[in-house]
Order: C-alpha cells, then sequence, then structure tokens
C-alpha cells in the first residue's frame, strides 16, 4: 500500500511520484493563494504578469529544493548560480510582497516533503487574508491629497485656513510654507479721459502647503469652494493620486 509519509523522509534521491506529489501539491496550494488574492485585494488594476508569477514562483522553488536535497555541495552550487540572476522589479505593495513570498514558502515546504506544513500554512494565510479583508483594516481609507493654498498675507491667517479646513477633513498636517511678493496695479484717476495706473507697493502672499485626508461624509469639491468663497484667498489646489482639480 502507498504511504505518503515515506515520502518526507526521502529527500536525497526522491521518487518520481515523490517529485509528482510535491509538484502538484504546490501548484494546488499557490493557485489558492492567487484565487485568495484576487478575491480579497481591493485594487482595480490586477497586474496579470504578478497573479502568473505567484502561482509559478511555487513550482520554481519546488525544483530548487529538490535538486539541492541534503547535499551542502548542491546547496552552494546552487547558491552561486541564482546569484547570477538579478531581480529588479519592485513590489511597492507590502501586501503583494506577502503573497509572493507566501507563494515562494509553499514551493520550499513541498520541495522539502513538508506537504502537512504547506498544506496546514496555506489555509492558515488564506483565511486569514479573508479575515482582514472584511475587518476594519480592510476597510478602504478617505481621500489624502496634498491641498496648496495661496492667500494675501494678513495676521492669523493659518488659523483661520486651518478653522475652514476643519470640518471637511479627518486629519491635516502643514508640510510648507512659503512668502512671496506681488506686486499690485491700482487705478488711481481719470486724466483726460485715461485711467492713470500707478504701481502700489509689493503685496505679501502667503503659499501654504497641506496634507490632508478627506472624510467620509464630505467631498474635496465642497472644500475647495468654501475655501474660494474667502476674499483673503487667492488660489486653491486640491491634488490626489488620480484627481487634480485647480479653482
Amino acid at each position: 500500500m502507498f504511504d505518503i509519509q515515506t515520502l518526507q523522509t526521502n529527500s536525497e534521491n526522491p521518487t518520481f511520484y515523490a517529485i509528482l506529489i510535491s509538484v502538484v501539491l504546490a501548484i494546488v496550494l499557490s493557485s489558492l493563494i492567487v484565487i485568495t488574492y484576487d478575491l480579497t485585494t481591493r485594487s482595480l488594476d490586477r497586474n496579470h504578469h504578478f497573479l502568473q508569477s505567484m502561482a509559478m514562483i511555487s513550482i520554481v522553488a519546488t525544483m530548487v529544493m529538490q535538486a539541492v536535497g541534503d547535499s551542502l555541495a548542491r546547496g552552494l552550487g546552487m547558491l552561486g548560480a541564482l546569484a547570477i540572476i538579478r531581480f529588479r522589479t519592485t513590489l511597492r505593495d507590502p501586501r503583494n510582497m506577502t503573497f509572493m513570498f507566501a507563494s515562494l514558502a509553499i514551493g520550499i515546504s513541498c520541495g522539502a516533503f513538508g506537504y502537512t506544513i504547506a498544506t496546514v500554512g496555506t489555509i492558515a494565510f488564506c483565511i486569514m487574508a479573508f479575515v482582514l479583508r472584511f475587518s476594519p483594516f480592510g476597510k478602504s481609507e478617505s481621500l489624502t491629497g496634498d491641498l496648496r493654498i495661496v492667500a494675501y498675507a494678513r495676521p492669523g491667517l493659518t488659523s483661520e485656513i486651518e478653522n475652514i479646513i476643519k470640518p471637511f477633513v479627518s486629519s491635516f498636517i502643514m508640510k510648507e510654507y512659503r512668502t512671496r511678493d506681488k506686486k499690485v496695479a491700482l487705478e488711481t484717476e481719470y486724466q483726460y479721459g485715461k485711467k492713470i495706473v500707478t504701481e502700489s507697493e509689493q503685496q505679501r502672499l502667503k503659499e501654504i502647503f497641506y496634507d490632508i485626508k478627506i472624510r467620509k461624509d464630505k467631498d474635496d469639491l465642497s472644500l475647495m469652494n468654501r475655501l474660494t468663497e474667502e476674499e483673503f484667498v487667492k488660489q486653491v489646489k486640491l491634488k490626489f493620486t488620480k484627481i487634480d482639480r485647480d479653482l
């Protein structure tokens, strides 16, 4: 009678059936990881190459582990061979990196004939991914953006602006503050039907930059309209990752 336990201890010279079971199990478990990622991610732009890589990297890890076995010489040789390959792809999302590492761990476990470890670990990982997806940690955040305000200098300017901003945002922080001068032309009088325009002294402007997070019950357009209602505000610009509105 076929006993799967014998496969987990014979790592020096694995049989064909042992290799076959390891590869098939790696494919099944990594596919489960890919399905879990697809169902739990909030990203609308799914990179199909990334999904394919998650499914295939477990097979590569299985082959490497079975090729090395318990041989130290093979391990050092494989390390030198893999050092030639340079991986330049960057995963900006730590969650994507975690899923890729999980698929790699499946391949390593299956290649080392740790079928129980691979199966239990994959199930636990997938369950945790679904729990976090529907927990408060998985809820979508408010819109976060850069707010730029240009206003005429006056006492207590920043306090006035921040009092206007507060009802529309859940949090904000001033990240930059600039002062610049602007010449303002004034009409003084009429002479022979023509306007005589003189230039006043330079008028000081303040340019303030905030990082803000819009409240879920508010919208960015309401905030911008409220700011532009103030006479001392000259220009308002609110920029999100994929939204750029200017008033």
